[in-house]
Formats: structure tokens, sequence, C-alpha cells
């Protein structure tokens, strides 16, 4: 089967080409920066030059393809405009593409939790209507409404998944085993904080199982989407003591008060502004981590795609951290 990964640079994008192609299938990817390829070269990727603003690239890319997985996307930004233009008007472009196509591919979009927003007081289900609080999330939900535009038309699975971490994360993983063998490992506030987490490889496993067996949104209601987690609830406590564990290191867990959590997202932002970089941890991930839960329910993804995570947070968080361990601690 042929097979497009638009994001197959990034770090979910990386492994699902990896995955793909170590079972046989034909995998061409999406890439804007060709020089940033080379690890897909390597593994018999075929790239198919492109951008999410381009049209026509996008029509070329999903020519003959039967699968288009769709991971590109801003986790960070400039403006809002910025994650509206690439995380809303990019997924429209590519699924027009895909539904203009012929044959027309499957299309599984990879979302996410802030989507739908934080815990409404229990884990997050299908059925709850979203309420996203960061301009991240709403741009990723106005991504699942430029799907539904097409319901009808194209086949399209949407995945929800919380903090995906493992090998090739440059995100969380560098950052919090890097406070681990500090020994000092920082808390949002003082109050409990509550987390869904998924391993990138159980992630690509529902990304496949999605592919497969997944329900097709429709224009409204819950069918066709899926939330995604290794199935428990994590305190941060907790994901702090398997993260040092596994090093192994002792680790302090250190809570930050909101005003000080407040003061340096404002700082970034005001020096990402600047700089004209955007910041991870900037204004509107504050108003992400303000919320004392970011968990999710995955019963449905369990009973329609067959999903069962194998790696718990324990498990994971030491095949992270060998991958940690083996490039110099850098990430």
């Amino acid at each position: 089967m042929r097979v497009l990964v638009t994001g197959a640079t990034g770090f979910i994008g990386g492994r699902l080409a990896g995955r793909l192609a170590a079972a046989g299938h034909q995998v061409r990817a999406l890439v804007r920066d060709p020089a940033r390829a080379a690890p897909l070269l390597a593994l018999g990727v075929e790239l198919a030059p492109g951008d999410l603003g381009e049209p026509r690239s996008l029509a070329a890319a999903v020519e003959g393809c039967a699968l288009v997985v769709h991971l590109a996307g801003l986790v960070k930004a400039l403006s809002a405009a910025d994650f509206f233009r690439v995380n809303a008007g990019g997924t429209r472009a590519l699924a027009r593409a895909c539904a203009e196509a012929r044959p027309r591919p499957r299309l599984v979009l990879v979302s996410s939790l802030a989507a739908a927003g934080p815990s409404p007081g229990r884990p997050r289900r299908e059925e709850d209507p979203p309420a996203p609080v960061s301009r991240y999330g709403e741009s990723k939900l106005a991504g699942e409404a430029a799907v539904r535009e097409l319901a009808g038309r194209l086949e399209t699975v949407v995945l929800r998944p919380p903090v995906v971490y493992g090998p090739g994360d440059r995100e969380l993983v560098p950052v919090l085993f890097g406070m681990a063998r500090a020994g000092v490992i920082l808390k949002a506030g003082w109050g409990e904080k509550r987390y869904s987490v998924i391993h990138v490889d159980d992630l690509c496993r529902a990304v496949l199982a999605a592919a497969e067996r997944g329900h097709a949104v429709g224009r409204w209601g819950p069918e066709g989407t899926y939330f995604l987690s290794d199935g428990g609830e994590h305190r941060w406590e907790e994901i702090a003591r398997a993260a040092a564990e596994a090093l192994p290191a002792r680790a302090l867990i250190l809570p930050v008060p909101g005003l000080v959590s407040a003061a340096v997202a404002a700082g970034a932002s005001l020096l990402s502004a600047l700089s004209g970089r955007p910041a991870v941890l900037g204004l509107d991930k504050l108003r992400e981590m303000r919320h004392p839960a970011w968990t999710c329910a995955i019963d449905r993804a369990t009973r329609e795609l067959g999903f069962e995570p194998a790696l718990p947070l324990a498990e994971g968080m030491r095949d992270a951290a060998a991958w940690w361990r083996a490039r110099g601690r850098t990430g």
C-alpha cells in the first residue's frame, strides 16, 4: 500500500514512516526541506516536495496513495493567525486534495486532546462538547472541522492523542530528563495536576488501526473521533518519578507558583516577538497549564479500533531514557 505521511521529518511522523517502511508499505513523505529528510531516504521513503500552503504540490503528493496520514502542523507559533493558517487552512487544503484524487485515499488526521480541552471533572470522552482553552487547541479543532466539511466525499478518521513522548521527542523528553538529571523537576502550581500520556509507538499502532478499522467522521457528532492514551491517569509526580527512575536519578519535585509561571510565559512570549522565533512555553501554553487535568478515556478506541496500549508509563520512560542517553543527553 502506498501511504503519504505529512510531518514525516518530525518526531511522530519519522517514527511512523519507519514502522510503515518496515512493514513493507510504499511510503511517501511530504517535505518542505529535503535537507532534513536524509533519515527518511535511508528508510527508502519517497520524497514529495511540497507544502500545506501549496495546493498543487498536495495534489501531486496524494496521487496514487491509498492512505494519507496527516501529522504536519504547528505546536508553537508567533500568532494565532499562524496556528490557524497551518493547522486549519493546511488541513483543509490537504483534505480537498484527497477528495479530488482518483482513487480517493483514506485520511487519518492526527489532531490533539487540546482540540477538545481539559477534563470536565473526569476523563474526557468523545461525546463531550469540545472546549479548547488555547489558540493551538482552537486551531486543531478548526482542522477537524475542515475535514468534516468533506464528510460523504472523503473517509476521514480523527485521532486525539494527549502528551506524546518517546524516542525522537525533542520537546518533553530532553526537558524532563534534563531536570531529573539536575535533581529538580518543576511542577506548575501547587495543586494536583493529572495527565494522560501515550508512547509514540502506541500512537503509531493506533494510526494503523484507525486506517484499517476506524469509522469515518460525519459532519457532526463523535463518530469517527478517538481519544488515545496509555489507558491511565497520571499525577505529575508519577510522571516525574517514572522519568527519574528510568535514568536512574534522584530528583526533588518543586512547585512553581502561578505568578512565577505567568511571568516566565510572558517573558518568553516577549522574547519570541522580538526574536521572531516562537516559544514553546509562552502565554498560549500557559492557558493550558493552568488547568488541573488533561485526561481522556479510550473506551471507544479499544472497542472500535481494537486499540490496546502496549507501553505503560514506566516501560515507556525507560525506552525514552535509553534513547536520550544514547544521544549524549541532548535530545
